[in-house]
């Protein structure tokens, strides 16, 4: 990076000298027309070439994990962070960059949700009858701590369908886009059967249901809601439930080496094949969107039967920008975007931070309570490997962290959170306070609250009696205790990860009561 900087600085000398020389002409009135002409046009076709490399370099994903030291991470670590994160299968056609959407910071604020009903008792709406256990687990659905797999329990194994219906009650989005109540249940009961229809270990109806819950409370906390769009508050919810639909429990990779037709094999599973109906691209994340749109086509499950043509589209072209974008193999080139995108002055794009919030929230359980990590990571260590035992089944070579006899689960953790999952939260912050903090400090300058403020401020809490009445107006938003809290929670649980791969890969293979009595036996000897 040091002689990058360097180069580009001494090929920038001689316009600088020359344009300088040129002030000081000028102050004097002594200047000759034409070598000012060819001055400038000089110093200008220097700058223009130094921007087109200073974009290349930004947009380039080769070098993202040059960082990554043979002796620092092993192999197997490498070659996964490599595979799973980066596209190496070719150049990806670059899709032209649409302009920032950008409106005046008032326009902003103003456009937005009713908060007043925000946080209605959803759970006495008529419609899906919320049992009493649900309604219990439901309180935590602001916090960051909240337990899906607690919610999963206490809904007979319906956390998606209770996560879809909860938050679409409390964003209004039933009443403000007019979606039949029977049409978004059956839906949603829709969506839990495509997700269990492979029976993965992680990949499945909990996960959606957690990753819709983690997008509210980015939305949320990060006070993002205020500069989104009802429109693109029921995108975001909408493409967090559907984003692993009928997710077949094996990687992009492994539909792509595995084309050809044999009989019982899991590639047979989309009863086509998907890696050439989608050229392989995306091949799992196209399928979620395609399918996904197809169950609407069901006139019982249209739950989007009343919007206009042009939300219609709308909504459909950021549904399929942030599915496409929990594709991991284009996570450096995301990150680069939008890291570029923090230095232009036009802004952020909401398509792109959208997909990023998304994203992040599909990364995101390296930074929730160690007990939900682990959880969530031994359930992704066995799904990786049932595909390993397909692979040796088929003959091939085992995917990274794949093979169930010597995957190095401690060290891939580490390496995931210390090169995909820490970068990704701190851009997301660094993405939020620079969207944020202008709406909060215009919001502070005007005597009135604004046309979203005033409604977001007043959000009634769906737990006791209705009295309890959080605030999650501009004004209280705390991006620095957001901030914070990620931040502590993945240094813990990074710190979790070093202990136990000094104590032996082997341990973290055991049968799940051993590894559950380790964790009450630590929460015991730390509290």
């Amino acid at each position: 990076m040091d002689d990058h900087v360097t180069i580009r600085r001494k090929h920038l000398q001689r316009p600088i000298f020359r344009l300088r020389c040129l002030v000081k002409q000028l102050e004097k009135g002594d200047v000759n027309i034409v070598d000012l002409k060819k001055n400038i046009e000089y110093a200008a076709s220097v700058l223009e070439a130094v921007y087109i490399d200073e974009t290349r370099r930004l947009l380039d994903t080769d070098d993202e994990l040059s960082d990554i030291q043979s002796d620092s991470v092993p192999s197997e670590v490498r070659d996964w962070l490599a595979s799973t994160f980066t596209r190496k299968m070719g150049m990806m056609k670059k899709k032209s960059e649409e302009k920032p959407r950008f409106r005046s910071i008032v326009h902003a604020v103003q456009a937005g949700i009713f908060v007043e009903r925000m946080y209605r008792k959803s759970y006495h709406m008529v419609g899906l009858a919320y049992p009493e256990a649900v309604i219990v687990t439901l309180k935590d659905v602001d916090k960051w701590s909240f337990d899906v797999f607690a919610l999963n329990e206490a809904s007979g194994e319906h956390s998606l369908k209770f996560m879809i219906y909860e938050l679409f009650t409390r964003y209004d989005l039933i009443n403000r886009f007019k979606i039949p109540v029977s049409c978004l249940i059956a839906f949603a009961e829709a969506l839990e059967v495509g997700y269990s229809k492979y029976k993965n270990p992680y990949h499945n109806l909990i996960h959606a249901a957690d990753v819709t819950q983690t997008v509210h409370y980015i939305m949320l906390h990060t006070g993002i809601m205020h500069w989104l769009t009802e429109l693109e508050i029921l995108a975001m919810v909408f493409a967090a439930a559907i984003h692993d639909y009928e997710h077949t429990g094996t990687t992009n990779n492994f539909h792509i080496q595995t084309r050809n037709p044999l009989p019982g094999i899991l590639f047979l599973i989309l009863r086509s094949d998907v890696a050439i109906l989608y050229n392989d691209r995306s091949v799992l994340e196209n399928h979620h969107v395609s399918a996904a749109y197809r169950l609407m086509q069901e006139e019982e499950m249209n739950v989007l039967v009343n919007l206009s043509k042009d939300d219609w589209r709308d909504l459909r072209n950021l549904v399929i920008e942030m599915v496409l974008s929990t594709d991991m193999s284009g996570h450096f080139q995301q990150i680069k975007n939008i890291r570029n995108s923090l230095q232009q002055p036009e802004g952020l794009d909401k398509a792109k931070t959208m997909s990023l919030i998304l994203h992040a929230a599909d990364i995101s359980h390296p930074a929730k309570s160690w007990q939900l990590h682990h959880r969530w990571t031994m359930a992704l260590m066995e799904e990786f490997f049932l595909q390993g035992d397909k692979e040796a089944e088929l003959g091939l070579p085992f995917s990274p962290l794949c093979d169930r006899k010597s995957t190095m689960v401690a060290q891939s953790q580490i390496g995931f959170i210390d090169f995909i999952v820490e970068p990704t939260f701190s851009l997301l912050t660094d993405s939020t306070e620079k969207i944020i903090i202008p709406l909060i400090e215009e919001d502070s300058k005007t005597k009135t609250p604004s046309y979203g403020a005033s409604r977001r401020s007043n959000m009634k809490g769906t737990v006791n009696d209705g009295t309890y009445s959080p605030d999650y107006s501009l004004a209280s938003v705390d991006l620095k205790s957001f901030k914070n809290n990620l931040v502590d929670i993945i240094q813990q649980n990074k710190e979790r990860w070093k202990e136990l791969a000094a104590q032996g890969e082997p341990d973290l293979h055991k049968n799940s009561e051993d590894l559950v009595s380790a964790e009450e036996k630590h929460a015991e000897t730390h509290s």
